[in-house]
C-alpha cells in the first residue's frame, strides 16, 4: 500500500512539473508551435489542475480544508447567482468558476506532495531557464516587431511587444503578454536571493550565471514591476541574512566583485546601455503619467483595493462570474482588439464585481487568510534556517493577494508560489543547535 502510495506521489509530483513548465511555455506553444490553437491552450493547465485534484482526493493523499471549503461554497453560490440574477451566460460563468475552482486547492496539494528538496530543484531549473529566457529577451528586445521571434498569439505578424519607450517595445519573452514575463522574473528573482544565503544548495557557476542574467533582464524588460520585485526579494534576504552576518558579508562581497569586474564592460557595451537609457526613459514617463510615486504605489501596487470596497456602482448579488476576465468580455461582446475590462483590472474590484460585496469580499479575506499562513510559515521556518519559504514569500505574497488571477498566466505563478511555500516548510531534517533564538 506504501508504495503504492509513492507511485500516486511520484505522479502527481510530475503533474506538478507538467504545470510548471506549461506556465512557462503555454505563451510558446501560442505564438509559435500551434498558433492555430491559441484559444484552447489558453487553459492547456486546467486538464492537468484537475487531474491532480481528483487523483489526490481519490487516494486520500489530500482533502480539503476550511481555506478551500469557503472557495469551492463561495463559487457554488456566486454561480447560482450568476445564473439568475447575474448575466446569465452559462460559457463566461464556467469560464470564470474554474479560475478558484480548479487551481487554488493546487496550493495546498502541492504543499501536500512536494518537499524541500524538490523546490529546491524546481529552483535550480528556473535558474538554468531564466539564462536562455534573457537571451531570447534580448533578441526580441533589439528585433523589429515584424520578426519571427516577436509574433503574437495566433501568429500575429503585428508583434507581441506592449508600449514601451518611444523606440523600443516591451516584449513578452515565452509569454502571451508581458506580464508573464514580470512575474517570471519576480519569481526567479526570489530563488536568486535564496540561493545566494545557501551556496551549498546551487552550482555557483549556474548562480553566477543567473544572477548576471537577472542583471540583464531588468532594463530590457523595460518593466518597473521587474524592479520592485527585485527590490523586494532582496529586502526579504537582508531580513534573514541579519540572522546570519557572515553569510550576508560574504554575499555582499561576492556582489561587489561582480559589479567592479563587469562595470568596465557594461559602460562599453551598447547593447546594455541602449537597454538601460529605455528603461529609465519608461520610468520617468510612466511615473509623470501616474502621478509621481504616489501614483505607482496607490493606482498600481495596492491594485485598487480601497476603491473596489467602497465603490458605489457595485452590485449586492454581482455582475456574474467570468465578466471581468479578457476572455469572459470576449464571450460576451466580441472579439474586438480594443475591448476594455468590462468590471474592473483590479483583482479586488473584478472579485466584487462579479460576485458581490459579500461573497467577493469573502474570497478576498480567504486570499488574505492564505497570506497570514504563508507568513506563519516561512517566518517559523526562519527560526531553523530554513530560509527558502521566506524567500519564495517575497514574491507570493502579492500574487496571493492581489494577483490579477483572471489572466491564466497570473494565476498560475499565484497558485504555484504559495504552494512552495507550504512545501518548503517541511521535509527538512533539524537540528537543535539549527534554532535561531
Amino acid at each position: 500500500m506504501s508504495q503504492a502510495n509513492d507511485r500516486i506521489i511520484r505522479s502527481l509530483k510530475r503533474g506538478v512539473w507538467y504545470y510548471f513548465l506549461l506556465l512557462i511555455f503555454e505563451g510558446a506553444l501560442r505564438k509559435w508551435v500551434l498558433p492555430q490553437l491559441a484559444t484552447p491552450l489558453l487553459i492547456v493547465r486546467d486538464p492537468f489542475a484537475l487531474w491532480i485534484i481528483f487523483t489526490a482526493s481519490r487516494y486520500k493523499i489530500w482533502k480539503p480544508n476550511g481555506f478551500v471549503f469557503v472557495i469551492i461554497l463561495v463559487n457554488i453560490l456566486s454561480f447560482i447567482t450568476t445564473m439568475l440574477l447575474g448575466h446569465g451566460n452559462i460559457f463566461v460563468a464556467v469560464y470564470g468558476l474554474r479560475i478558484l475552482l480548479l487551481h487554488f486547492p493546487l496550493i495546498f496539494i502541492i504543499g501536500r506532495i512536494y518537499d524541500h528538496e524538490d523546490v529546491l530543484r524546481l529552483g535550480r531549473v528556473l535558474l538554468w531557464i531564466n539564462i536562455f529566457m534573457t537571451l531570447l529577451v534580448a533578441v526580441q528586445f533589439f528585433s523589429p516587431q515584424s520578426a519571427w521571434v516577436n509574433r503574437g498569439v495566433g501568429g500575429d505578424e503585428t508583434g507581441s511587444g506592449f508600449s514601451g519607450t518611444v523606440d523600443f517595445f516591451r516584449v513578452p519573452g515565452t509569454f502571451s503578454f508581458t506580464n508573464g514575463l514580470s512575474l517570471f522574473y519576480g519569481f526567479v528573482a526570489a530563488y536568486i536571493c535564496y540561493f545566494w544565503t545557501d551556496l551549498k544548495s546551487v552550482p555557483k557557476y549556474l548562480l553566477i550565471s543567473s544572477s548576471i542574467a537577472l542583471c540583464f533582464a531588468v532594463p530590457l524588460s523595460i518593466s518597473r514591476t521587474v524592479l520592485f520585485e527585485v527590490v523586494l526579494s532582496i529586502a526579504f534576504m537582508f531580513v534573514i541574512s541579519s540572522k546570519q552576518i557572515g553569510k550576508l558579508l560574504r554575499t555582499l562581497a561576492i556582489i561587489g566583485v561582480l559589479t567592479l569586474i563587469l562595470s568596465p564592460l557594461l559602460n562599453k557595451s551598447d547593447v546594455f546601455k541602449t537597454a538601460t537609457g529605455a528603461f529609465t526613459e519608461r520610468f520617468e514617463t510612466a511615473n509623470e503619467s501616474e502621478g509621481g510615486l504616489e501614483g505607482v504605489f496607490v493606482d498600481r501596487f495596492l491594485g485598487g483595493m480601497y476603491s473596489a470596497v467602497v465603490n458605489e456602482n457595485a452590485s449586492f448579488f454581482g455582475m456574474g462570474l467570468g465578466m471581468g476576465t479578457n476572455a469572459g468580455a470576449r464571450l460576451m461582446v466580441g472579439n474586438d482588439s480594443k475591448l476594455g475590462f468590462l468590471i474592473s483590472e483590479g483583482e479586488w474590484g473584478r472579485l466584487v464585481g462579479e460576485m458581490g460585496f459579500l461573497l467577493g469580499l469573502l474570497v478576498i479575506l480567504t486570499r488574505f487568510g492564505v497570506v497570514i499562513k504563508m507568513f506563519g510559515k516561512a517566518w517559523d521556518g526562519s527560526r531553523y534556517k530554513n530560509f527558502l519559504p521566506w524567500m519564495i514569500l517575497s514574491f507570493a505574497w502579492i500574487q496571493v493577494l492581489q494577483g490579477q488571477w483572471a489572466q491564466p498566466t497570473s494565476l498560475g505563478f499565484g497558485v504555484l508560489s504559495a504552494g512552495l511555500i507550504f512545501a518548503a516548510s517541511k521535509g527538512r531534517t533539524i537540528n537543535k543547535e539549527d534554532i535561531i533564538q
